[in-house]
């Protein structure tokens, strides 16, 4: 069996609607494994966790704007390296709400937060832009920022549209795996 037709394992950011989870798909297509599978966590923190639980078939996929990456690079030398990064359009970044009223909360992940940080809303963090768009649809928070996917899927409503961002990300393998 060749290395493109076994179970490549992508572990990312999640939930699903994630720039990484398009990313990790867009790494598997490129790459031509066939039966690859993307895993989504909560934080790029817990995959690294979930890559080391199979690492022989695994490989981590981060964004280079991820708050804490240089910590996860830094921290994890002994079990793994960065095997390589490529660049690709995020979804489109969006401000999102459940409908059009004030808007004095928002959510957002750490990396996009500057589309909106100097406008005087409340800002609250939480672990991905999809979380965000979660946390909104439930009543969180007024909006969020957060992907065009990940607002359609919780039912809001783009309050502006700030397009995709060009985005690097980055790939990496416990040391002994071959890709």
């Amino acid at each position: 069996m060749s290395s493109n037709d076994r179970q490549l394992q992508v572990h990312t950011l999640g939930p699903a609607g994630t720039n990484c989870e398009a990313a990790a798909h867009y790494y598997l297509e490129q790459h031509h494994h066939k039966q690859g599978r993307v895993l989504l966590y909560g934080t790029l923190e817990n995959a690294v966790d979930g890559v080391m639980t199979n690492p022989a078939d695994s490989v981590l996929l981060g964004c280079v704007v991820y708050p804490k990456l240089n910590e996860i690079v830094f921290r994890n030398l002994k079990s793994m390296s960065l095997h390589e990064c490529f660049m690709m359009p995020t979804h489109r970044m969006v401000l999102a709400a459940r409908d059009r009223s004030r808007i004095r909360t928002v959510v957002s992940h750490p990396a996009p937060v500057d589309l909106i940080e100097d406008l005087g809303y409340d800002i609250r963090l939480v672990t991905s832009n999809a979380t965000a768009a979660l946390e909104c649809s439930t009543g969180g928070a007024d909006a969020c920022i957060t992907t065009s996917v990940a607002a359609e899927a919780n039912n809001l409503e783009v309050i502006e549209d700030f397009g995709p961002v060009q985005m690097g990300f980055s790939i990496h393998v416990p040391h002994g795996t071959t890709l």
